[in-house]
């Protein structure tokens, strides 16, 4: 069996699920989806990110040369798609929405994809992720900010208080320290993580729609050019130059080739920005990926 023949195959039991939140959009009201999208967010998921983490201790070296990569393809996402302003819309705060596109990331898909990759790939994704979503969020709410003509005083706290970041934070300090979480706590954080994943499978299927998947334009290409190809060629290119361990190189190209993050579309309204074109990106992000992220995975297993 070839690699991205057995890499697919690990991916088809997530793939069904996601079909069948396509399937479920169709029957149940939107308030369902928002809710589940809360629930991952503020539940599901910080548990999942806190026991990958704690599941094992994480050298310094990893989370330097992890927390290095993840920043610099960042960077090169928020600056390779500024040029696509030409073609984007006339407003800078619009254009700010989807903007970020660019570089935020789905972290639920991180962990489903992380599945085909070795065993302590789940721990070094969630310290990819931790260290990933201070940045994500300075970019993000800096730029929709300044199109808004706000102030920038909301960006730390915005920071300080992601689940994400307080979850991971925790799991590396429990890891580092060598100090177990006690048996029932250890055992309900187990249950809740293991929800997170067909949670935002389901929910991912329900945001997809044939119609937005088959709407791609030229600044739509643009920003999937950038986030799903040209991020994971330069991911490659910056674990040889940093001369990374497999297992790391394997992390920062998923990280770099996961599509963009759904909670896009709840920022850019949040400043005043206009949802459809995020809300557009971030379907065809999703869909385009279940058919760019078995090649890369094959790539790098």
């Amino acid at each position: 069996m070839t690699g991205a023949s057995s890499v697919a195959l690990a991916l088809a039991p997530d793939i069904l699920i996601i079909a069948l939140g396509m399937l479920l959009g169709r029957f149940f009201d939107n308030t369902l989806w928002v809710a589940l999208d809360k629930l991952c967010f503020y539940v599901f998921f910080p548990a999942l990110m806190f026991t990958a983490a704690a599941a094992r201790p994480i050298g310094l070296s990893d989370i330097a040369s992890i927390g290095v990569a993840v920043w610099v393809l960042m960077g090169l996402g928020f600056v390779l798609a500024l040029p696509l302003r030409r073609i984007g819309p006339a407003s800078f705060l619009d254009f700010a929405g989807v903007w970020q596109t660019a570089w935020r990331f789905n972290a639920g898909l991180a962990f489903v994809v992380a599945q085909a990759l070795p065993e302590e790939a789940a721990a070094l994704i969630a310290v990819a992720i931790g260290l990933a979503v201070p940045l994500a969020n300075v970019l993000a709410v800096g730029a929709l900010a300044r199109g808004a003509g706000q102030t920038m005083g909301p960006i730390f706290k915005a920071i300080v208080t992601n689940p994400f970041f307080l979850a991971s934070s925790a799991g590396l300090l429990v890891g580092a320290t060598g100090h177990a979480v006690p048996g029932t706590a250890e055992l309900a954080l187990d249950r809740l993580a293991n929800v997170a994943i067909p949670a935002a499978l389901l929910s991912i299927g329900a945001s997809l729609s044939l119609h937005v998947l088959c709407g791609l334009n030229g600044l739509t290409g643009g920003f999937h050019l950038i986030k799903l190809v040209l991020l994971p060629l330069c991911a490659l290119g910056l674990a040889e130059l940093m001369a990374l361990s497999p297992t790391q190189t394997s992390i920062i190209v998923l990280f770099a080739a996961l599509p963009t993050a759904a909670a896009a579309q709840t920022l850019a309204v949040r400043f005043g920005a206009d949802r459809r074109a995020p809300a557009a990106i971030i379907a065809q992000s999703t869909g385009l990926a279940c058919v760019t992220l078995p090649v890369w995975i094959a790539l790098i297993v």
